[in-house]
């Protein structure tokens, strides 16, 4: 049995004020509906945020009523999660009556406690579809205010979905939550702190965790995997392969393999001196998103508006003579400066305090835990 997993569509995404739908649209009808078109997977998994805002766009919400529109004309089974992004009420419309169509929006708790029964020859795989919730929602469903913190809220609520395992199937689960340990990057909506986090090992009695919400593509823990975000949504992701997870399951298991997949524009970063890149561009134009760095010594007069005609979807261009060139005053008496001697100096300047032995002490607690890190 084969699955599509993909996640973090962010349908109607504006980078640098830039609207990403034709990108958008360009991943869904030349790449994504193709790929299922030609290998008919059992169902495609979409783990969250399909939209990028709660009350998602006119031209977004078209775009994936074609998408779906097009998935069940090709016989295959949509399950897909409401995620942090989504306006899951809003997205909740018809949901009963779309399931005679193959289509399944998980948008409450209670949804994922009826798991979506998939059969192909002898593989049995059950796919229990939890979608975004956090602590005050998970306190109300199960009556329990002592309930805090994403981690223990999830545990709770897998330990009901467990009771629900059937005998010999494969069980699969698909959540749009933060998973400790994994890496972040600036498109994402993160909670700062060890609360909002969820340890992987509370996924380990399902066969395979199909995750949303964070947009870089790994693996977390030893069963559960982010397929990441089909498209590149800041210069952060720049040096990320983007695409979508295809799944095998079978008697013996269930095996993740990236799908690549070349974008309309990709993401990146340029830097060089402004000549060179000047005839770079006259040479080759290109319509990219990039973001570009120069390294000249002396300030460029107007070098954004001189290279767009070439880089039509230029994002931004910063100049570094400064920063190479001059230093502050500050800075020249901070450096050379070891990390204590820094927050000392930032307790001092910034708080008008001194450092005590316990801000010492707890400063070198968390500079060890970084480290570690």
């Amino acid at each position: 049995m084969v699955i599509f997993h993909t996640s973090d569509w962010h349908l109607g995404r504006m980078l640098r004020g830039r609207s990403l739908i034709e990108d958008q649209k360009y991943f869904l009808d030349q790449v994504f509906l193709p790929a299922v078109e030609q290998e008919r997977p059992a169902c495609v998994l979409l783990a969250g945020d399909i939209y990028d805002r709660q009350v998602a766009s006119p031209e977004a919400i078209r775009l994936f009523d074609s998408a779906l529109d097009r998935l069940t004309q090709l016989g295959c089974k949509v399950l897909a999660i409401a995620g942090n992004h989504d306006g899951a009420d809003r997205i909740a419309l018809m949901k009963r009556a779309l399931q005679k169509s193959g289509v399944y929006l998980a948008t409450q708790l209670e949804d994922a406690l009826e798991p979506v029964l998939l059969q192909e020859g002898r593989t049995t795989v059950q796919v229990f579809l939890l979608p975004y919730f956090d602590p005050a929602q998970a306190r109300d469903f199960f009556g329990d205010d002592s309930l805090r913190g994403e981690g223990q809220c999830m545990e709770r609520m897998l330990e009901e979905l467990k009771k629900r395992f059937l005998p010999g199937a494969k069980h699969i689960l698909a959540a749009h939550c933060f998973a400790a340990g994994a890496s972040v990057c600036d498109s994402e909506s993160i909670f700062v702190g060890g609360s909002g986090q969820v340890p992987p090992s509370l996924f380990m009695a399902f066969d395979y965790v199909a995750l949303g919400h964070l947009h870089g593509p790994q693996q977390a823990g030893e069963n559960a995997w982010y397929s990441g975000s089909p498209l590149k949504y800041s210069v952060s992701e720049a040096g990320q392969k983007k695409g979508f997870l295809r799944l095998t399951a079978g008697e013996e298991g269930i095996s993740a393999e990236p799908v690549p997949i070349s974008p309309l524009r990709d993401v990146r970063k340029l830097q060089g001196l402004f000549a060179d890149l000047e005839a770079a561009g006259q040479k080759a134009p290109c319509g990219d998103y990039l973001d570009i760095s120069l390294e000249d010594p002396a300030p460029v007069l107007m070098a954004a508006e001189r290279l767009r005609p070439y880089y039509p979807n230029l994002l931004e261009v910063r100049n570094q003579w400064a920063v190479l060139t001059q230093e502050s005053p500050r800075s020249a008496k901070l450096k050379g400066l070891s990390h204590e001697d820094l927050f000392e100096a930032f307790m001092r300047d910034i708080c008008g305090v001194e450092a005590g032995k316990e801000d010492m002490a707890l400063f070198r607690d968390v500079l060890k835990e970084v480290g570690e890190g």
